[in-house]
Parts: structure tokens; C-alpha cells; sequence
């Protein structure tokens, strides 16, 4: 389950550029999101993992970039956490994810407006309420059209602006759900639940049997949402970055 969704997860938010090495997965986006410039320990090793830790430190210190590692229970080589630990890494940006059966879900669709390509109209709503800086949004464009499994970007207007944004990656019949955002003045009005069955709506509709999701643990309004909405955690992930 943690390899399938974690694959899963870097196909529907791809880095601009990937190596391959002995079993991980290192991903660059000129530091643009930790999802997309990190190493993903997903597979067994071969290699000593002290070289291969330094060999990835010097991939990202080429590009000026410090190392980052993605981490999960399933992480491998074991141990790989506490080495990493005894190292220098702290854990950062702890992360709940998230899965539901659509069949438990309402998904009935609610007014909202759905787009099967990225729009630059979508792309600036999203910028605006996620407050993307303008110099950060040519990489998240240049992300999100690399996308290669059927994308749905979807947006709530309000007052004649829109208020929240979010969007849903189908790959075969699993949904995942990624940067839903509503505007600060906008909260705690309902529009968070209307995005996600929206996107839970649209997914069933072409397939979904189950979505996912990652939430920050120290975003206690997403959690009870979500916990609303019948997710369930499955696993947790943890970035190790250097003091």
C-alpha cells in the first residue's frame, strides 16, 4: 500500500528532472516544493547506504540545493531514518495520508467549475490563494503540465471571483487529491467540503473506487474535514533535512 500510493503520489506531482539511483528516487524542481526535490527510498538497495547518502548530497550541492529525504515506515534500506537521524537530519513537515472508499462517500456533484487541462486562469487563482511568489509559479506550470494521468483542476467562485481551488490525479482506479486551497476570508463556509466532493465526484465518475490524500499534522482544520469526509490515515511520511 505505501509503495503503490507513494509511486502514485510522484507521478501526480513529477519533478522537472529524476535520476534513478540503487533503489531511490532523487527529484529536482530548482527547490520548488519539497514533494518535487527530494530523494524517495522506495525500493531495496545494493549500494553501502554512507556512500549513497553521500552520493546524494552531492547531486543536490551541484545544483545548490541541500538534500532532502522522504520518509516512510516502508523507507528502505531499514534503518535508513535513524541514519540519517545520527547524521544531522531533523524530521520536518510531518504528513498524514489519507485514503476513503468512494462507495462510503456522497459525491453527488455540487456548483463548481471543472477543467480537464491547466488553465492560466486556474493557475492564477491557485497561485493567488496558495500565495505563490510570481518567480515560483513558472516551475508549479511547467509541474503541472508534465502530469501524464488524466488531471482535473477544479475551482468555486463566490461573489464573482474564485474563492477556492483544487485539484484531483486519476491513475487507474485511485484518485489522489492535491492542493486544495480556499481563500482566508472564505473559510469556514462550507467551501472546502464542496471542492473535495467535486473532485471526489468527478474521480468516481471516471473510475475512483478509492482516493488519497497528504495533510500536514499540524493542520488540524484539514484533518477534521477530511476525518468529515470519511479519510482514514494509512500511513505517515516525514521529511529529513539538515539543521
Amino acid at each position: 500500500m505505501i509503495q503503490s500510493l507513494e509511486e502514485r503520489a510522484l507521478n501526480a506531482w513529477p519533478a522537472l528532472q529524476v535520476v534513478l539511483y540503487d533503489g531511490w528516487v532523487l527529484r529536482f524542481a530548482e527547490g520548488y516544493t519539497k514533494r518535487a526535490n527530494s530523494v524517495s527510498p522506495l525500493y531495496a538497495s545494493g549500494e553501502d547506504v554512507e556512500e549513497k547518502i553521500r552520493r546524494c548530497e552531492h547531486f543536490y550541492r551541484r545544483r545548490g540545493q541541500d538534500a532532502i529525504f522522504k520518509l516512510t515506515e516502508a523507507s528502505l534500506p531499514e534503518g535508513l531514518n535513524d541514519i540519517l537521524a545520527q547524521k544531522g537530519y531533523v524530521v520536518d513537515a510531518p504528513t498524514s495520508v489519507q485514503t476513503v472508499d468512494l462507495d462510503n462517500v456522497d459525491v453527488a456533484s455540487r456548483t463548481a467549475h471543472l477543467e480537464m487541462e491547466l488553465t492560466e486562469e486556474w493557475l492564477s487563482n491557485q497561485c493567488r490563494l496558495g500565495k505563490i511568489a510570481d518567480q515560483q509559479r513558472l516551475i508549479q506550470k511547467q509541474i503541472l503540465r508534465n502530469i501524464v494521468p488524466p488531471t482535473c483542476y477544479v475551482s468555486i467562485e463566490e461573489g464573482g471571483g474564485v474563492v477556492s481551488c483544487g485539484m484531483g490525479v486519476l491513475e487507474g482506479e485511485i484518485l489522489g487529491i492535491f492542493d486544495v486551497v480556499t481563500d482566508e476570508q472564505h473559510r469556514r463556509r462550507g467551501y472546502g467540503i464542496q471542492m473535495m466532493l467535486n473532485l471526489l465526484w468527478w474521480g468516481k465518475r471516471n473510475g475512483a473506487t478509492t482516493a488519497y490524500l497528504a495533510v500536514m499534522l499540524d493542520n488540524p482544520p484539514a484533518l477534521r474535514l477530511y476525518e468529515k469526509l470519511g479519510f482514514r490515515e494509512v500511513y505517515q511520511y516525514w521529511y529529513r533535512v539538515k539543521k
